[in-house]
């Protein structure tokens, strides 16, 4: 038995009429009889009764019907999961993060793509750096948002969006009243920090700081990058932290900008090198909205995209937390 012979049972009774029935579905009466008596012999029954007159079904072919249609509906919804899936409109993406990198445009980009593909489900896991790359190798996730470039020859990545460094004061600083800070305040300013064992982007911050040719004096190291805000606004010294990080408003924190730059914080896209349709479309949509589509984060000035180290200083090149 195969989904034909239902389509053409249903058909025909449907319409009562061999005739009828195939004229409805683009095929001569005489196949559609043989199919309809193939069907019968398989199932060991009769499902119409047939006369010169008139056709009608039978109580098996009856209580068949409600069982064929079904079947035909759920094939015809199958039919259309698989291409939906196939399409990238329908799935599931699951996309590993740390909470610095909430804090830029990813948010309204995942909200903008639920809303353009309804049938995708995203799901959002926050974890360590090294634990969102052992995600995605394992196939657990589909896409990470790294402050890295990607890590193996499996995998491969593109800057999602440019994200300068800056300087998070105590609004009562000398300095909040300025414009920019310069790298050096920190040869006599504390410094909160993530930990360093922890993370390759603190590490990369205090080794470009040696390079500059001083040693910073750590205050306190934290895991999160919104605890630095915090241990800012309470006076225990001042924080090196991403540009979207900044911008979350804490009323005794003053946030300025490295001049000239000190280093880069890019995030990057990190996948497999063959994704799936669901990951190209949003991979499509981050190309087509990064980095300034979100209306409720004031994006990057152009002018100041191309932001990387100071010619003195070494580029962060790999990154982790914040």
């Amino acid at each position: 038995m195969e989904l034909r012979h239902l389509r053409y049972f249903a058909a025909v009774a449907d319409h009562l009429s061999f005739t009828a029935a195939a004229h409805s579905l683009g095929v001569s009466q005489p196949p559609l009889s043989q199919q309809i008596r193939d069907l019968e012999r398989e199932i060991g029954v009769d499902l119409f009764e047939r006369s010169s007159r008139r056709v009608a079904l039978t109580a098996a072919g009856e209580d068949f019907l409600r069982n064929a249609r079904a079947i035909l509906v759920q094939a015809a919804d199958a039919i259309d999961r698989a291409r939906t899936i196939g399409t990238g409109t329908a799935g599931i993406l699951n996309i590993g993060m740390t909470s610095s990198v909430l804090a830029g445009p990813l948010g309204g980009l995942i909200r903008l793509f639920e809303q353009r593909f309804r049938g995708v489900d995203v799901r959002i896991h926050e974890m360590a750096p090294d634990e969102q790359i052992a995600a995605l190798k394992a196939h657990r996730t589909e896409l990470s948002f790294l402050r890295s470039p990607p890590e193996g020859p499996d995998l491969a990545g593109e800057i999602a969006w440019r994200e300068r460094l800056c300087v998070a004061l105590p609004a009562g600083h000398a300095l909040a009243a300025g414009r920019s800070v310069p790298v050096d305040v920190f040869r006599t300013e504390r410094l909160v920090s993530l930990r360093l064992e922890g993370s390759r982007f603190a590490d990369g911050i205090f080794r470009a700081c040696v390079a500059q040719g001083f040693t910073p004096r750590l205050s306190q190291q934290v895991r999160e990058a919104s605890s630095l805000i915090s241990l800012v606004a309470a006076g225990f010294g001042l924080a090196i932290i991403p540009e979207y990080v900044g911008r979350l408003n804490h009323p005794g924190v003053v946030v300025l900008p490295f001049d000239p730059p000190f280093l880069s914080a890019d995030v990057h896209a990190l996948h497999h090198r063959r994704t799936g349709p669901v990951v190209d479309n949003f991979l499509a949509l981050l190309r087509e909205e990064a980095p300034g589509f979100d209306r409720n984060v004031q994006p990057i000035n152009r002018a100041e995209q191309h932001i990387g180290p100071r010619e003195s200083g070494p580029a962060i090149t790999r990154a982790s937390e914040g």
